[in-house]
């Protein structure tokens, strides 16, 4: 089984590739356009010289079986539309563009030449988020926050505050009836956001502080007197009455940990398996984005 890999920054080198490369019966190739980086890591995976690439033509003829970009962002819409068209199941590091309109031309294309497109939503296979859409979910509450972050609204939202918005898509018990934003925008740049969704029964919450004094993802869902907390997707407390802490294994992965080693395996055996995978659900995560990007941006007066 070929898989390339696009661009080889630090989530690549860090999640990624661990899993990748140590896969049975993948013969991973790699390409990136700067020289020095393609040596550096297809050495450190003793890469031989035919899996190494410096331009997407190049890696293209070599009749990939699966594709996982990691390039960033902005080239998104141009390297996974190559892949589409030449027929290559393709993931994506979130998000699958800034703009909406790329990222619905890319599921459209995915669509018409039925061939797989996932995004990189890692949190939803990430076994204490996963273990969450068992607990009662009368109010979800979840915050990823940032030391001296503020940035320019659409690369925030889209680049970081995605991951709070598809999570709490993904555990909301039931139809979103309202969305609610806030925000503080400074000078241009967005500080802080606050995302709430409801519907009949629920409540959630997304928070986002890029001043925060403090790097932490911290997910609360509580209801009938329970409460499930999760802090850095490693370390469980369940309330009821008394705490109970369960932390992260000592020899278990930071990708396991974090749902990437998950969700690359379910795209591999999709891929083996001949399952077209859709990107229609992760679309509506992009489009909830958009509406929190214009709400900043063009805040009711």
């Amino acid at each position: 089984m070929k898989v390339g890999c696009i661009g080889l920054g630090d989530i690549a080198c860090k999640a990624y590739l661990p899993v990748l490369g140590t896969q049975p019966g993948v013969e991973l190739h790699l390409q990136t356009r700067t020289p020095a980086t393609l040596t550096r890591v297809a050495d450190s995976l003793h890469l031989p010289q035919a899996q190494r690439h410096s331009d997407l033509d190049a890696l293209l003829a070599q009749d990939l079986d699966a594709a996982f970009v990691h390039a960033p962002t902005t080239a998104h819409p141009e390297i996974v539309t190559r892949l589409l068209e030449a027929g290559v199941p393709t993931y994506v590091d979130k998000p699958l563009a800034y703009e909406l309109a790329d990222s619905e031309r890319l599921v459209r294309l995915a669509e018409e030449r039925n061939v797989s497109l996932a995004v990189g939503f890692n949190r939803r296979h990430a076994p204490a988020y996963a273990q969450c859409a068992e607990h009662p979910r009368e109010l979800i509450l979840m915050q990823k926050n940032r030391i001296g972050l503020p940035e320019a609204p659409r690369t925030m939202v889209l680049d970081d505050f995605i991951h709070v918005v598809d999570t709490l898509r993904f555990l909301v018990p039931g139809p979103v009836d309202d969305v609610t934003v806030r925000a503080r925008v400074a000078d241009g740049l967005l500080h802080h956001v606050v995302l709430q969704l409801s519907g009949d029964g629920f409540t959630a919450l997304g928070v986002m502080n890029r001043l925060s004094g403090s790097a932490e993802e911290i997910l609360e869902v509580s209801g009938q007197d329970t409460k499930r907390q999760v802090v850095n997707l490693a370390e469980v407390v369940d309330h009821k009455g008394q705490p109970t802490t369960r932390r992260r294994g000592d020899w278990v992965p930071v990708s396991r940990q974090r749902g990437i080693e998950q969700a690359v395996l379910a795209f591999l055996d999709a891929v083996r398996a001949g399952r077209t995978l859709s990107a229609r659900d992760a679309l509506a995560t992009h489009d909830l984005c958009e509406r929190v990007v214009r709400a900043v941006q063009d805040p009711p007066a």
